[in-house]
């Protein structure tokens, strides 16, 4: 008999908030968090704002001696984790502690770390150089420090799949429980690529939005004058739990992992195939894995970015996917709040689309003014939509042509 796997935990921080409660409010409200940089000076580059995580302390989460082996992303991943942790009840022992793993990712992992270190190295020569440097900044370290902190000793993975980390963590933790290498996990992914080479680097591509007059308006998947993507950072984390095991312990489910795909677009480094092909089997495979057919569906968080070429194409493969059935799609793209979180993204935005599932609330898509010709689906356009939602759908998609989607069902017992 297949192992069923539940969602019993869940942790968000991101530009628009630093908990479940206040994210969720947030972006049913349409609240932007794109702003100015100010965590570095900005002259001379063609970007100046992005999707910043605000007034975030991680001694709120790890000691100060700790807090200092440790980047960003790891702070990110932490705190998402306790939140997780908390709402889950889940109690790691002696007894149970082999049983729970973690599967966390980052796409980019210490890039805070790796420029100071390097700056540091320049200024006064190696021996300047932290010891602390690699573990601070190597990706598998967020998973290393929530499995040491929380003594977690099973399986203990690390994703780097470009921006669709979190989806293949998460996808693959689940798969870890199914197959009975773990009661429990931890998944999801963190980022923090907000820095002078993350931005600057994103911007040396075109890929991001020059709206630096506007930035609350600069992220707008779908709109006709979307020009980019907006960089944003955080973390999102779900407890993936077998579902006996969970009844047992009286836990609360949340919602229930159905399915899981992947492909290759086999493409192109950065861009998609006009046809969305990738997209289209991505979701295809996801939806076979949950032995469901399309027309079952009501919501998809879309992983649309507000790239020109990238909301079409997605666009397209949903259509082609859904046929006759993307008519009655609810769709939506919350990066037009949050930023795009790059190897956080596919965690933030599980976590969202199951509170879509709890909640029978679909999320906007902000900034949504004028439709593109191409994207002909239902988009939530700037107001929430209370909505029947029995599953739902997750896409990421990343640079290299990796692709991810998860399936989700709303808990009714």
């Amino acid at each position: 008999m297949q192992r069923r796997v539940v969602v019993t935990g869940l942790g968000l921080v991101c530009a628009v908030g630093h908990a479940v409660p206040e994210v969720w409010d947030n972006l049913l409200a349409g609240k932007s968090g794109m702003a100015p940089i100010t965590s570095f000076d900005t002259t001379g580059f063609s970007v100046t704002f992005a999707a910043a995580v605000k007034n975030f302390d991680p001694l709120n989460f790890v000691d100060k001696k700790e807090s200092r082996k440790m980047g960003r992303f790891i702070h990110l991943a932490l705190a998402a984790t306790h939140e997780a942790m908390e709402t889950s009840g889940l109690k790691i022992t002696t007894e149970n502690a082999t049983r729970i793993g973690v599967h966390i990712g980052s796409g980019i992992g210490g890039f805070d770390v790796i420029e100071r270190e390097h700056s540091a190295m320049l200024a006064g020569g190696p021996r300047k150089i932290s010891p602390f440097f690699i573990p601070a900044a190597i990706i598998n370290l967020a998973a290393g420090q929530v499995s040491i902190k929380y003594g977690a000793k099973g399986p203990n993975e690390a994703t780097a799949t470009a921006c669709t980390t979190s989806a293949h963590s998460i996808g693959d933790a689940y798969r870890i429980i199914e197959r009975d290498d773990a009661d429990v996990m931890i998944a999801g992914g963190a980022e923090a690529a907000i820095t002078p080479m993350g931005v600057g680097g994103f911007a040396a591509m075109r890929a991001l939005s020059t709206r630096n007059d506007d930035p609350e308006h600069a992220c707008r998947p779908f709109d006709r004058d979307r020009d980019g993507f907006v960089v944003g950072e955080g973390a999102g984390i779900l407890i993936l739990e077998e579902l006996e095991h969970a009844k047992a312990r009286g836990a609360t489910i949340m919602a229930e992992i159905i399915g899981y795909g992947m492909s290759a677009d086999a493409y192109h480094i950065t861009g998609m195939p006009e046809d969305g092909d990738g997209c289209f089997r991505a979701m295809q495979n996801a939806i076979q894995s949950a032995k469901i057919s399309p027309s079952e569906i009501q919501y998809v968080n879309a992983h649309a970015t507000s790239t020109p070429l990238g909301d079409v194409t997605e666009s397209k493969a949903i259509q082609r996917l859904f046929g006759e059935h993307a008519s009655k799609l609810l769709v939506s793209s919350t990066k037009s709040m949050t930023g795009h979180l790059l190897g956080g993204a596919g965690g933030l935005e599980a976590g969202i689309t199951v509170m879509a599932l709890q909640d029978q609330i679909a999320p906007p898509t902000t900034n949504l003014e004028n439709i593109d010709s191409g994207c002909e689906l239902n988009y939530v356009a700037n107001t929430p939509r209370k909505a029947e939602i029995h599953i739902a759908l997750s896409n990421s998609f990343g640079f290299g042509g990796t692709n991810g989607s998860l399936v989700f069902r709303r808990w009714e017992g």
